[in-house]
């Protein structure tokens, strides 16, 4: 292992330069040259680098987004796409590469090492839905929840002074952890997430309880789902029902950018870290990930292959907290 790469694929997170700075001064530190792959697949199919040293790197743990950009690439998903870019590989004498990003990103990964025998890959998750299989967190989840707690806190001033119902959107678009957390941390009433088939009695019908009781607003936060913007329907038919005045705030992009918090800094540089140390032990095809307080290296086939689950006791605790 003499010559390392590193990418940032699919959608940018909070702590991603954390991790690239984490990842050039621990291969610097074993006498590893290193490079910059600009805007993820893209710039790996055409061979589109930089050069990293220290000075590259240099106060950026704090920056948002990712300092080699980022990009989604369909060419990717053909083969030969995937072959175009094992030869850029070759031609730019990499012996290993290590790639942050999530799901997609690790799929293509694991196309790649089927379809041609390239450098060691090694994964690190980055992705503010929290949805990779074979870690706690992914890099950028915990700044994307505490965006939307900050959002749920400004939002309940209002809904409390006008007595008004709100639905607060924010991303997740195949898995609720987003919605979840912030929506406990948040004190929401209701919750919308994929995992849940929605169902407009179920949320029209809590609401009403609590109104019932004494609540003069309430808070309901909707995971985006396969269709973003979905809390517009949801929020018509349950005022419709309710007949009780709603609006509707979409945090989107929102939740992206903006400077990482402690965790997702401390996060991407221990995985950064354990990234390179991995491709030092001769490993390939894996993610490192930190799970019950450990690190652990995931095959990347099973990142994108199962399907990690919801916290049980937090969806359970949900129930009771929000009533």
């Amino acid at each position: 292992m003499k010559r390392v790469g590193i990418l940032t694929s699919g959608g940018d997170a909070p702590g991603m330069n954390a991790c690239i700075r984490a990842v050039v001064r621990t291969a610097l530190a074993h006498d590893l040259a290193i490079v910059g792959i600009r805007r993820g697949y893209t710039g790996l199919i055409n061979g589109d680098t930089v050069p990293l040293d220290r000075g590259a790197i240099r106060n950026t743990i704090h920056l948002g987004g990712t300092i080699l950009e980022t990009s989604r690439n369909s060419d990717f998903y053909t083969k030969e796409g995937r072959l175009r870019a094992a030869a850029a590989i070759a031609q730019m004498g990499l012996d290993g590469i290590v790639l942050i990003g999530g799901e997609g990103t690790f799929h293509g990964a694991s196309l790649l090492a089927a379809d041609a025998d390239t450098a060691a890959l090694v994964g690190v998750p980055g992705s503010i839905d929290n949805d990779v299989y074979g870690t706690d967190y992914c890099i950028g989840f915990d700044t994307a929840a505490n965006c939307a707690v900050e959002a749920i806190d400004r939002i309940r001033d209002t809904a409390r002074s006008h007595e008004r119902l709100f639905f607060i959107e924010v991303m997740g678009r195949t898995a609720g952890f987003l919605a979840l957390e912030s929506g406990i941390a948040g004190g929401a009433e209701e919750l919308v997430i994929p995992e849940e088939e929605v169902s407009i009695d179920r949320i029209s019908d809590r609401i009403r309880q609590g109104f019932i009781v004494g609540k003069k607003s309430a808070i309901v936060v909707v995971a985006e789902g396969d269709t973003p913007g979905i809390s517009f329907k949801i929020a018509r038919e349950v005022s419709e029902r309710l007949n009780f005045d709603s609006r509707v705030v979409v945090l989107g992009h929102l939740q992206r950018g903006g400077p990482p918090t402690l965790r997702d800094r401390v996060l991407g540089s221990l995985l950064g870290v354990a990234a390179v140390e991995a491709l030092l032990d001769g490993r390939s095809g894996c993610m490192v990930g930190e799970v019950g307080g450990a690190l652990k290296c995931t095959p990347l086939e099973e990142t994108w292959q199962k399907k990690k689950p919801l916290d049980d006791d937090l969806r359970r605790i949900f129930v009771f907290l929000s009533e």
